[in-house]
């Protein structure tokens, strides 16, 4: 049979063939395994992952009070698993005056504009929807406690999280292209000579990559219609300084098509887990750091065809 090679397309960031070829071939089985023994991955049921996430959040938090701690929290896209939050602090009756969250990212228009936090689809209204109006008002942290980046902060949003000592968890999970937060592989914004420099990148207003439209134009609040137009084309958001910088995080893999075995995680899954840690997929960068990682069984699920299914 006559081989059929291509190069992957010039808009997909990544492009090693070999190691794509490398990492779609991971089994299940052998997905947990790290060289790095501070990078610990668990894969769990689909229907845990928001429970342990929810769990460690609350833990934390009420960990830190009980210690006499403020806790700093870089928060990821905001859904409905905050509400489990917000139920076991108004259950257990915890005083959250000790902390502060910063939204890693918020959308932005075409010239730059933050999205404000009146506008119904934006990260901040949805923190506030699921997770700080739910809390109980006697327990609430103070409002100013809250914050998200806006173009009034957004170029003193990095020291404003390391005055506070930096953040005490990063939660994150990648996105399509391999993002954390909005830290994009083929955003101009992002470009950098080398590593290195990526490394100490803070945040920024950024141009979001075609894939990411294409990945959020399927979730709920964007009518999951594929509405692409729908999705704003920028975006605010922390960089790979305040991710490196934070003392622990975990990254969360679980995101599949409104529960059936489709999952375009899969592959990302892979690379980002057992890639090369580089800027062409940032989420690689958890790779060196203390980071515990879930992957939900779909997301493990070994990557073949199903032709039953087909096209």
């Amino acid at each position: 049979m006559k081989k059929f090679d291509y190069s992957p397309s010039k808009y997909v960031p990544f492009r090693d063939k070999e190691v794509l070829e490398r990492v779609r071939k991971i089994k299940r089985e052998d997905i947990t395994k790290h060289p790095n023994p501070d990078y610990k991955i668990k894969v769990v049921k689909d229907s845990d992952v928001d429970f342990i996430w929810a769990v460690d959040m609350f833990y934390r938090i009420k960990k830190a009070l009980d210690e006499g701690k403020k806790i700093v929290i870089i928060t990821p896209n905001p859904c409905p698993a905050y509400k489990q939050v917000a139920y076991l602090i108004n259950k257990f009756h915890v005083d959250c005056k000790h902390v502060y969250t910063f939204n890693m990212d918020e959308y932005a228009d075409e010239n730059g504009n933050v999205a404000p936090e009146t506008w119904p689809f934006g990260f901040m209204s949805a923190f506030k929807k699921y997770f700080y109006s739910q809390i109980d008002k006697a327990l609430r942290p103070p409002e100013k406690h809250i914050q998200g980046p806006t173009n009034k902060n957004i170029r003193d949003y990095g020291k404003m999280i390391a005055d506070m000592g930096n953040a005490d968890i990063c939660y994150s999970g990648p996105g399509w292209t391999g993002h954390l937060a909005f830290i994009e592989p083929d955003a101009p914004e992002f470009a950098a000579n080398n590593i290195e420099e990526w490394k100490k990148m803070g945040p920024r207003i950024v141009t979001l990559s075609p894939f990411t439209l294409a990945q959020n134009s399927l979730h709920g609040s964007f009518g999951m219609s594929g509405d692409i137009a729908m999705v704003p084309p920028k975006a605010a958001t922390i960089g790979p300084a305040e991710v490196i910088a934070s003392k622990h995080r975990m990254q969360m893999h679980a995101i599949t098509v409104q529960g059936t075995s489709a999952s375009w995680q899969r592959l990302i899954t892979r690379l980002v887990l057992h890639g090369p840690v580089t800027q062409l997929v940032p989420e690689s960068i958890c790779q060196i750091l203390r980071t515990d990682v879930l992957v939900s069984e779909t997301c493990a699920k070994n990557i073949e065809p199903d032709w039953d299914k087909g096209y």
